[in-house]
């Protein structure tokens, strides 16, 4: 029999992000449904891009569920591929923090090299496309973390399929938007190839750094 005492705190913080994703099917359920359907349909992007905040309550739930799920997901991995952990909530929250930043900043600062070169039309594009994948990857790491928190399945299926999925969902994103813009990118490829290694690589190195140290 599974010990489930030791997920208290994760059963926690799967809930509120099971409660975020409420709140944002509440708040809005015809925009829930046209982004649960976004795999194959480009219905939302092309409705929600237009209309898009700086601050959006929609988009806001959905991230807090991908940090809090992604913080127990990726515990997960460093405990079962690297080293086992024993849980403690000021390390996990440190972890949690790191999450959010990295990503936040992240944004932060593409859409302050958008202003630079006066591109932010295109950037804030898709900069929304970018985090709406992201986003549907947060539903997936839910039903990823109830699986490895309750049920006796073998972990290391658990997170290796979880990641061919996300990797997935993510490359139609990447897909999507390279497609949209790729008259763009062509003469200027040699940039691009620049902004993947310094905006889309260099942060989740820094992030395995952070996560490789966990245990410290």
């Amino acid at each position: 029999m599974r010990d489930y005492i030791t997920h208290e705190w994760f059963t926690v913080l799967t809930v509120f992000g099971i409660f975020a994703i409420t709140m944002a099917k509440y708040l809005n359920t015809l925009r829930f449904g046209d982004f649960i359907s976004i795999i194959g349909n480009s219905k939302y992007l092309k409705i929600y891009s237009k209309d898009q905040k700086f601050i959006d309550p929609f988009d806001g739930l959905l991230f807090l569920n991908l940090v809090f799920s992604g913080s127990i997901f990726l515990f997960f991995c460093y405990s079962t591929f690297v080293s086992p952990l024993a849980f403690e909530l000021i390390s996990f929250l440190k972890l949690l923090l790191a999450v959010a930043t990295v990503v936040i900043i992240k944004t932060l600062l593409e859409r302050l090299i958008a202003s630079l070169f006066e591109i932010d039309s295109i950037i804030d594009a898709y900069l929304f496309q970018k985090m709406t994948f992201l986003n549907y990857s947060g539903l997936v790491l839910v039903f990823s973390n109830l699986l490895l928190l309750y049920t006796g399945t073998n972990p290391k299926i658990i997170i290796i399929t979880s990641f061919i999925v996300i990797f997935l969902i993510n490359l139609i994103g990447f897909a999507t938007s390279f497609r949209n813009y790729q008259k763009i990118i062509n003469p200027n490829f040699f940039y691009f190839l620049l902004y993947l290694c310094a905006l889309e690589i260099a942060p989740y190195v820094l992030l395995y750094k952070v996560i490789s140290e966990y245990n410290i």
